[in-house]
């Protein structure tokens, strides 16, 4: 389980690269990726198959965003998500969510030892303010049974 003051030095970077934009509109990177736009945050679409996604121009790849990006989202599948990691740190990209269902359990172990600032386990529009209401109410039963992080 991740730690508060971790997802607070992620949710802190301004510049954030989201991975997992897609060309089908109900999958979690998109929807994450419009929450944080509205949230005030500098965003980056990662994509090899969309050139602009909401009307930003997206990045091919990793090695391709500019030096101000310091946080990356992951919302792809496991053996994509493992990709993206080793591209990430080869850009010195050292706070990473892995939104879950990204990575399996092999990949999580190996991130939490690498002394990067990693979150897994959660998802990230519970923790970027403001969360709405569900989120908000997602986060007091997670508080209730004791599964919030401390």
């Amino acid at each position: 389980m991740a730690n508060i003051s971790n997802i607070k030095q992620f949710t802190s970077q301004k510049h954030i690269a989201v991975a997992g934009i897609s060309r089908t509109p109900h999958k979690f990177g998109n929807a994450a990726f419009k929450e944080l736009m509205k949230k005030g945050y500098t965003l980056y679409p990662v994509s090899q198959h969309l050139e602009e996604f909401e009307g930003v121009k997206c990045c091919s790849d990793i090695s391709s965003l500019p030096a101000e990006v310091t946080a990356i989202l992951i919302s792809t599948k496991p053996d994509q998500t493992k990709i993206l990691l080793d591209e990430a740190r080869s850009k010195g990209i050292r706070n990473i969510w892995l939104q879950q269902g990204s990575a399996d359990k092999e990949t999580i172990s190996k991130v939490k030892d690498g002394g990067d600032n990693v979150i897994t386990g959660e998802c990230i529009l519970m923790f970027a303010e403001p969360a709405h209401f569900m989120h908000r109410t997602h986060a007091f039963f997670k508080k209730l049974v004791g599964n919030y992080p401390a």
